[in-house]
């Protein structure tokens, strides 16, 4: 009979906690009767009614607001979004970024090469120098 207890407890203790994440987790439209404070108190003073409580009376069913679903697509790619694209969703944003890079890049070891071509140019000069004997 202690089994049954224990039993009957945790589940008690697993439908609060679920009941309270639900309740802590729902946007304001979606609560009924009382406000969202109200509800946690009830369902952490009276875990078992409070639950129940919460399911039944205190948030909207799925079924009473309709959500607005995400719109289809038919594989048209040549239509325009609807909504703004994120930015490393757009593939004109990543073309950019891609070229503005490589010109960086490319840039970049242009610079080396003529510091690298001037070093050695001034390597030779000295070493031809060091070679000459002084006057």
């Amino acid at each position: 009979m202690a089994r049954l207890y224990v039993l009957l407890f945790l589940a008690q203790i697993v439908l609060a906690v679920c009941a309270l994440i639900s309740c802590l987790s729902a946007e304001e439209g979606e609560i009924r009767a009382l406000p969202r404070i109200a509800w946690v108190l009830i369902i952490l003073f009276f875990p078992l009614l409070g639950s129940i409580a919460w399911f039944v009376a205190g948030r909207e069913t799925a079924g009473a607001r309709p959500r607005p679903a995400w719109p289809m697509g038919n594989g048209n790619a040549s239509r325009k979004p609807a909504r703004p694209v994120a930015p490393d969703d757009d593939p004109e944003f990543l073309r950019s970024i891609e070229e503005r890079s490589r010109r960086q890049d490319s840039e970049l070891f242009r610079r080396w090469e003529e510091d690298l071509r001037r070093r050695e140019e001034d390597l030779r000069r000295r070493e031809g120098e060091e070679d000459r004997p002084p006057a």
